[in-house]
């Protein structure tokens, strides 16, 4: 098997130019071309011709020729599989769907492959049924497969992409892809939503794991290996049936936002935005990509879904993609004067195909007809974007080859976490580890030591896997999901034991014997997306638990190792210093055996794998030190490219500095209850009748009061609750919170609802003695079934000198009788300006 490495020193080679691009008196115009298509040179060409170039454009004419407008428009409509029947797919004959995070066949998250393939044969066959339609276009299913088939039970799940990183290793990369392309078509299925090649250039966005490295060099490299491995060689024009489309994500600049913001806006000048944040589409396009997800971010203030001067007259007619462009999660409705149900500007700025889920894709199918009819669009346009989907199907062979339950690796069980997959999976576990400290050489441990276990995510295989596993956030899960996967502690059991050495797993740091060494494994829990984004690098801000227990063993003299679980780099100098060694494992996956494999010696006492990984991103000398990238003059705690061999002698000592030198504590200006999801450390519990429950999914329910997720602004970022008797709904966590930070004048519980429950809906904090108060909602919102903001001064709540320093819940709702509300963007917050009366 031969490997092609990355040396480290090609991805230094670009420190020179990312020098230059964060130069604050750089002269390139910061802002798109609103009236001008001229673009510059350096965008380069990338067109390439392929042998069968002139017969898949005679083919994709034909067929065009002879569709009709309804047709044409239901290809470029792509509904999600909770939002579509058969029948649906049998009259529209939509020219693709998806699952998104947390969707799988008959809503059942234990779904069997033949499950899946069922799913997919049967919305297959109603596309080309033509009974109803007139249609016999192959349909195509498109999956969040972005480390391993992540929404199948029992799939591979590879490190996330920053672990990959970490051992930059193109080659092996190459195989990850041919491997996750393989499981992907076993389960029938055409197409990836992946790679992300995403340069995340600021932390604090919780996509950071999603990207590969700050620099643009590896992201680049790694784009055309991934790329190459999920379609395998495209310069024949041909995808096999071994492999899927694949899908280079998110045009453009998502990863380079104000303050890390997901979905926010990017303001790099246009050379910055080729050189920094482009690299991976010029290198993942040139090796044949044959679709590019827009992105949710605006430049400039323009939403790139809208931005016809990015979508068009750059990556379509400047770098001469042919392929197709698909938006992301219903991001055309965010672009000004859209709607999820109505948005011509999309098709117009060169979006290809809607991702329309929920039940918008039946209005917005039936205004896109209407507005190509009265002209808003142009046919010419439609025509165009149908064009390129047709060209995509054809070279996939999607007309050629059979239905999907009868295709060569359809229905192959064995496929699905297969071991020749697994031990890809675990190779790669052990090239990303990263050591920061090893003090006294005491890395790697003899395997007959008496070794103590501990910390949350020792034997926790859903938090090793982090966000997009199995459900969108990856929580919810337990060890038994991943059937045939590794937890660290298993892996360490497996070695010690064939070692004679002696191995307890104790999470809380209790041990029965004291040991002769802890190896203490925490980090990070599980997100994605918006609900991943931090205001400040501080791991474990204002509750540092993990830090107790790296204490708590240091002072019983047990010489302790850091295990850390993160999704991107920390300011985790507390922790550092605790540690005797300190190793990010960043987000393994479901081979977690591989940390031992490194971690400890062999039973002749020799090196089992070397340490070899090295940091792809700068990590903070502070925490609020972003953003923070090679080149910028700023000094880093561990620069870009640090990491320790077995054979470094290690010089960190126990002194770095825990004092934090700049920035203000967030908390103190405002403190997120629910925005885009329930904020630590709370938790969402109905409480009725002397019972309670907790929400741990997307929905709960208890007698008869529900909550479930629904969508506002992004997915998922809001709470229907819906009440059929007397209980109450609310945020609550097992320990008081100090809140005293908001005990002040001007402190406000501040957050949206809609509905016409607003009257005898009761509003409560709880947080001990003189907090006993609820306020009506009716005295300061309105029935109505649009969207308003409440403000309800804080000392509504606290009688005389209360104190919100043991603050229990910090916001419930609760009804005598039946009634709906949805409620979002929940915070406590210092108001500005008259605030309403207290009733």
């Amino acid at each position: 098997m031969k490997k092609i490495t990355l040396p480290l020193s090609v991805a230094l080679i670009g420190v020179s130019l990312l020098t230059a691009c964060n130069s604050s008196d750089s002269q390139e115009a910061p802002v798109a071309r609103a009236n001008d298509n001229t673009v510059p040179d350096f965008w380069p060409d990338i067109s390439f011709t392929k042998t069968n170039d002139d017969e898949v454009e005679k083919r994709v004419e034909a067929l065009l020729n002879d569709m009709t407008l309804e047709q044409k428009v239901a290809q470029v409509i792509q509904p999600e599989i909770r939002d579509i029947t058969v029948e649906d797919m049998r009259k529209y004959g939509f020219g693709s769907y998806l699952n998104g995070g947390g969707a799988f066949p008959n809503n059942d998250k234990h779904a069997s492959v033949d499950d899946w393939v069922a799913l997919a044969e049967k919305m297959y066959q109603a596309s080309v049924d033509d009974s109803l339609d007139g249609s016999r276009i192959p349909t195509m299913w498109g999956t969040d497969a972005v480390h391993g088939h992540n929404n199948v039970i029992g799939a591979t799940l590879f490190p996330h992409n920053i672990g990959l990183g970490a051992m930059n290793d193109p080659g092996l990369i190459t195989e990850i892809a041919e491997a996750t392309s393989k499981e992907v078509k076993a389960t029938g299925i055409d197409w990836i939503f992946a790679p992300t090649v995403a340069v995340a250039r600021n932390d604090r966005w919780g996509r950071t794991y999603e990207s590969y490295s700050e620099s643009p060099d590896i992201v680049g490299a790694y784009a055309k290996a991934i790329v190459t491995g999920m379609q395998g060689d495209m310069s024949d024009g041909v995808i096999d049936e071994h492999h899927a489309i694949s899908t280079v994500k998110h045009f453009l600049g998502d990863g380079g936002t104000q303050n890390g913001d997901d979905q926010g806006n990017n303001i790099s000048t246009e050379k910055e935005l080729f050189e920094i944040h482009a690299q991976g589409y010029v290198e993942g396009l040139s090796a044949g990509a044959q679709s590019v997800m827009a992105s949710f971010n605006s430049w400039h203030g323009k939403k790139i879904h809208g931005s016809k001067y990015l979508l068009t007259d750059v990556l379509k007619n400047k770098m001469g993609f042919d392929g197709f462009v698909v938006g992301d999660w219903n991001g055309h409705g965010q672009i000004e004067g859209c709607t999820n149900d109505n948005c011509p500007q999309a098709m117009n700025a060169g979006l290809d195909i809607y991702m329309v889920p929920t039940s918008a894709w039946k209005p917005l199918y039936e205004n896109l007809v209407e507005q190509v009819k009265d002209g808003t669009i142009a046919t010419a346009r439609l025509d165009d974007a149908v064009r390129r989907i047709l060209r995509v199907k054809v070279r996939a062979g999607l007309f050629e080859q059979p239905s999907p339950a009868n295709r060569v690796l359809a229905g192959k069980k064995e496929l699905i976490g297969a071991q020749e997959h697994r031990q890809l999976a675990r190779e790669a576990v052990r090239k990303s580890l990263v050591m920061l400290k090893n003090k006294n050489n005491i890395l790697p441990l003899s395997a007959d030591l008496q070794i103590g276990l501990t910390g949350d995510a020792a034997h926790n295989i859903g938090k090793q896997s982090g966000g997009w596993t199995i459900t969108w956030q990856g929580t919810g899960n337990t060890n038994n999901d991943f059937p045939g996967g590794s937890s660290i502690y298993d892996g360490f059991k497996s070695h010690i034991e064939q070692s004679g050495g002696q191995l307890e797993l104790a999470e809380n740091g209790e041990f029965n014997q004291k040991p002769d060494v802890a190896v203490v494994v925490f980090g990070e829990n599980p997100y994605a997306e918006g609900n991943g984004d931090i205001s400040n690098l501080e791991y474990q801000r204002g509750e540092k638990s993990d830090l107790a227990l790296l204490k708590k063993l240091k002072s019983q003299g047990i010489p302790v190792v850091s295990v850390f679980i993160t999704g991107r780099p920390l300011w985790v100098n507390p922790e550092l210093n605790a540690s005797d060694a300190f190793v990010v494992a960043w987000l393994p996956g479901s081979e977690g055996a591989g940390v031992a494999d490194v971690l400890l010696k062999t039973q002749n006492g020799d090196v089992n794998y070397p340490m070899t990984g090295k940091l792809p991103f700068s990590w903070p000398a502070d925490p609020s030190q972003e953003e923070l990238n090679v080149g910028d003059g700023k000094t880093p705690q561990f620069a870009f490219g640090y990491g320790l061999t077995y054979e470094d002698k290690d010089s960190l000592g126990d002194k770095l500095n825990e004092t934090i030198e700049s920035g203000d504590d967030a908390n103190t200006s405002e403190h997120a209850i629910y925005v885009l999801t329930t904020q630590k450390p709370w938790q969402l519990e109905i409480r009725a009748n002397g019972e309670s429950r907790i929400m741990n999914s997307n929905t709960v329910s208890l007698q008869d009061i529900s909550v479930r997720t629904t969508d506002r602004q992004v997915q998922e970022d809001s709470l229907l609750i819906n009440w059929q008797q007397a209980g109450s709904v609310g945020f609550y966590t097992p320990f008081s919170e100090d809140m005293r930070s908001f005990g002040k004048a001007q402190s406000v519980i501040a957050f949206d609802v809609k509905g016409s429950a607003i009257e005898d809906t009761l509003v409560s904090v709880t947080c001990g003695e003189g907090c006993a108060n609820k306020v009506n909602l009716a005295n300061f919102a309105e029935n109505t079934e649009e969207w308003q903001e409440v403000i309800i001064p804080l000392t509504c709540f606290t009688q005389g000198n209360a104190s919100l320093g043991t603050v229990q819940s910090p916001f419930a709702l609760s009804r005598a009788k039946a009634g709906e509300l949805t409620v979002s963007n929940i915070r406590y917050l210092h108001h500005e300006g008259k605030l309403p009366a207290c009733q």
